[in-house]
């Protein structure tokens, strides 16, 4: 596009990968009758796809018994929506530059500042599963947390990432009369503000110094 060489620098996918490995070691402790004693402890399942795509699955099931792998609790998570973000636009001009050899450099003009929303959805047959998973969460976003990214490695720059949990609201689905339970939701939502980034460009000489006498710029060798 625009004359530019095709690339790939692959933002997208990571921001996602970002994003999901912060939830991916959440565990869930059962108790015993005392509330002290644990009976079962397990990993809730983490999972990419939208929340509407795991509630037909699992409302496909009134008993959510069906050995199949979608089984409560479980978490699962999408990348929603994408904003550009003039707030935190840098100098188009500004240019980031890495060694490519001895005598060559790699450049790359400023990222653009996007703003990724994500939703993130908990499922859970009891009150109890889904207060414990939430509170594994909360704590950490006062209200955003920092991840750092390694966004373009071939220009060895990270990239510290804040991420803003916005909402969070719960949904109660009843089978048949109130007092029977079938399923519970939690449904946050979460902005990355995260970058998108234009090629690298590698070829540009080092520049070694300047000559007074002849008014020419020396390149490295």
């Amino acid at each position: 596009m625009l004359g530019n060489s095709h690339f790939y620098n692959r933002t997208i996918r990571k921001i996602v990968v970002a994003f999901g490995s912060m939830f991916n070691d959440i565990t869930l402790v059962r108790y015993n009758k005392d509330g002290t004693t644990p009976k079962e402890s397990f990993k809730v399942p983490l999972s990419y796809g939208p929340k509407e795509k795991y509630l037909t699955k699992l409302t496909s099931d009134p008993d959510l018994i069906k050995s199949v792998n979608v089984v409560v609790p479980r978490i699962s998570f999408e990348l929603v929506s994408m904003e550009y973000d003039p707030t935190r636009k840098l100098l188009t001009t500004n240019q980031n530059f890495a060694k490519e050899s001895a005598s060559s450099l790699k450049t790359q003009y400023s990222p653009i500042p996007y703003n990724f929303e994500f939703n993130l959805s908990v499922y859970v047959r009891n009150t109890e599963d889904g207060t414990q998973i939430i509170e594994q969460i909360l704590p950490f976003f006062t209200p955003d947390f920092i991840v750092t990214v390694d966004l373009i490695p071939s220009m060895n720059k990270k990239y510290d990432i804040p991420i803003l949990l916005n909402s969070v609201t719960t949904n109660v689905e009843y089978e048949g009369d109130t007092y029977s339970t079938r399923l519970i939701t939690w449904d946050m939502s979460f902005t990355v503000k995260g970058y998108m980034f234009p090629p690298v460009k590698t070829g540009s000489k080092i520049i070694g110094g300047y000559n007074a006498n002849t008014g020419h710029i020396v390149t490295g060798k």
